[in-house]
């Protein structure tokens, strides 16, 4: 799919197609990532950052789950 840089005030974007926002399960207002790839940039849905804070995170509340028990009470 070929995506043309446009003006956007004194920025520059890409103007996503329909079909590629419906693919990507995206509407305005969402986020998207962009990864720098051996091939190239991958633009993505997927945050990575996010998703590794989020397992540390599920790793501490199994570690601690007695002591977030007591706290939520």
């Amino acid at each position: 799919m070929k995506l043309k840089i446009t003006t956007i005030g004194n920025s520059a974007g890409v103007i996503l197609p329909r079909e590629l926002l419906a693919r990507l399960r995206l509407d305005k207002g969402d986020e998207l990532h962009a990864l720098e790839t051996p091939d190239g940039i991958r633009l993505t849905v997927y945050d990575p950052t996010l998703a590794e804070q989020m397992d540390i995170a599920e790793q501490v509340m199994r570690e601690r789950r007695t002591l977030l028990n007591k706290l939520a009470q």
